[in-house]
Formats: structure tokens, sequence, C-alpha cells
């Protein structure tokens, strides 16, 4: 049996530096959960690990496609099981990393997932809906079709809401039924990175107000120059979709700002809909408390010590 780490949480806790901190001391390879750092040229908004990061550790599922090109959950989960298979066989440590829960936990709990091909006609319509509407009216249809789903996903996350009703309208039946699970071939030891929603809130405006010091404007920019549209899935991320607003002059530069913050610690409180604080799978480890890292450490080290005892 072979074995894996995640690091979860919710945005700008710091699970990338714990990742790379323990992946350095235990000899270990990092594979993003992250759904929009699949996507080339975004590195900014999508707060991608930096070149300099990824030379200290080597890091998996980055920069996969192109804004324009779409991507799903089963490319994902496909993609991630095979990466983390290759990392064991080379006797490193997978540590799989990232907030988006979705992705996350189809690995960790190796969910089976419909296997419904896309309807575009459908999806158009409902996508066209949504701009006449409102994402709200897509999101109280799901809430009435399958709302475990809903519970799931963000009222403003327009593309995850279609696919569920894509699969309810195809099959007949609640995406959320449709999900079944069969354990994968390891063990896994999930950490949780949690904070004070005041101190995150804190943290989570840092991270703005440094990514527009470090050019967010001008990556959007950058994205328009090379010919993907404002109008991309890819492009309705938080922080590129507000920046967006503001080049067409839909928006002042300073309330753009503030409603990628708004919207930023909307998306951690969601991602705690994902990673409970209640869930006794999730060791959790308040950042804001001294030698959080080391003892982070020493986790995984008892975890990888333990097995190994049990198997020898």
């Amino acid at each position: 049996m072979e074995y894996l780490v995640s690091i979860v949480g919710p945005t700008a806790i710091g699970k990338s530096q714990l990742a790379i901190y323990l992946a350095q001391n235990l000899n270990g390879e990092i594979v993003s959960g992250d759904s929009r750092q699949v996507y080339r040229y975004m590195d900014i908004g999508t707060a991608k690990p930096n070149p300099s990061q990824r030379a200290l550790v080597p890091h998996h599922l980055i920069d996969m496609i192109s804004p324009d090109e779409t991507s799903s959950l089963g490319i994902y989960q496909k993609l991630a099981f095979e990466t983390i298979a290759g990392i064991q066989r080379r006797g490193r440590l997978p540590f799989l990393v990232g907030g988006s829960g979705l992705y996350i936990w189809s690995v960790i709990e190796g969910w089976k997932i419909p296997q419904v091909p896309p309807n575009s006609k459908l999806r158009r319509n409902l996508a066209a809906r949504a701009k006449r509407e409102g994402s709200y009216s897509l999101y109280s249809e799901l809430e009435k079709k399958d709302p475990l789903a809903a519970i799931k996903i963000a009222p403003e996350n327009v593309r995850r809401i279609i696919r569920a009703l894509e699969i309810y309208k195809t099959v007949g039946e609640p995406a959320s039924q449709l999900w079944q699970k069969e354990p994968p071939p390891f063990h896994s030891l999930i950490i949780g990175l949690t904070a004070d929603r005041g101190d995150l809130y804190q943290r989570i405006d840092l991270r703005v107000e440094e990514m527009i010091k470090q050019g967010l404007m001008e990556e959007v920019k950058g994205l328009v120059k090379r010919g993907y549209g404002l109008n991309l899935p890819s492009m309705s991320g938080i922080g590129y979709k507000q920046i967006g607003k503001f080049l067409q002059g839909e928006l002042e530069l300073p309330a753009a700002i503030q409603q990628i913050k708004y919207e930023t610690h909307r998306l951690a409180r969601h991602q705690y809909t994902w990673f409970r604080l209640k869930d006794e799978r999730i060791h959790w480890f308040d950042i804001t408390n001294s030698k959080w890292r080391e003892k982070a450490k020493e986790l995984v080290e008892d975890f990888l010590a333990n097995l190994k005892d049990e198997a020898s």
C-alpha cells in the first residue's frame, strides 16, 4: 500500500508554503488540487507557485491547458491518479495540495464520476439564461433538482451549476446520487490549515493587494491580447472577472479590488463546506499558533512510520 498526504483549507492560508516545506524535508513532490491553476498564462490571479518555488520541488498538474480549452473533473481525476502513481513508483511522497474541494475529494475518496458527455446546445441555453436572469436563477433550479450538489457548489460558479443541471437533465438523476466511491490504493493523511475568520480575511486582503502590485491588471490585458475573451469560463474566476470589468469601464479600480476581496472572502467561507472543521479525517492546524509547521511535519513522519511498522 502506498501513501498520499493532502493539504487542504481556505484560500490564502499558506497551503503551498507548507507543501514546499514538507516536500523538501520528506522527499516529496506536489500535485496541484486547484481548479484554476490548470490554465496557462493565468499565474498571478490563481496564486500559482512562482518559478523559484517550483524549482525547489517538482510540481504537477499546473499549466495543463490554455484558457480557451475545457477541462473537467473526470479528466483532472484521471491525471491526478496517474501523477500520484508515478511519484510513488519513483519512491517519493506525493502531496495533494489545494482548496478545490471537488477536485481534492474526488481523488482522496476515489469518486466514480458520471460519464455523461457534454451537451453543447443545452450548455449554451443554460449559459444564455444565466446571463439573462443571473446565476442565482440556475442555482435555485439546482437546489430543487439536486440539493446535495447545490450545497457543494458556490451560487456564482455558473460552470459547475450548468454541469450539475446538464447531468440531471440528461440522465434524469441528480449528479450527487451518481457519485459512487471506490477507495484508491493508498493510505491518506489529510492536513487542514485554518485561522480565525478575521485573521483569514486580513491574509486574503493582503494577498489581493499584492496581486495588484505584482501586475494582475497587466496579466488580464495580456490574456486579452493573446485572444482570450473576457467571456471565457476561465476568465470568470475571481480577480479576472473584476479586472475585466474595470478594463471594460464597468467598474472603477478601487471598486474592482474591493469586489475581489469580498468574493474571495465568500470563496473561503464556501471552502469550509468542503473541508469542515468537525471532519475527523482532517488534522487541523491553526496557523496563528507557534510551531505549527514543525508539528505538521511530525504528524506526517508519524503517519509514515506507523504504516511502515504495520507493513513489516
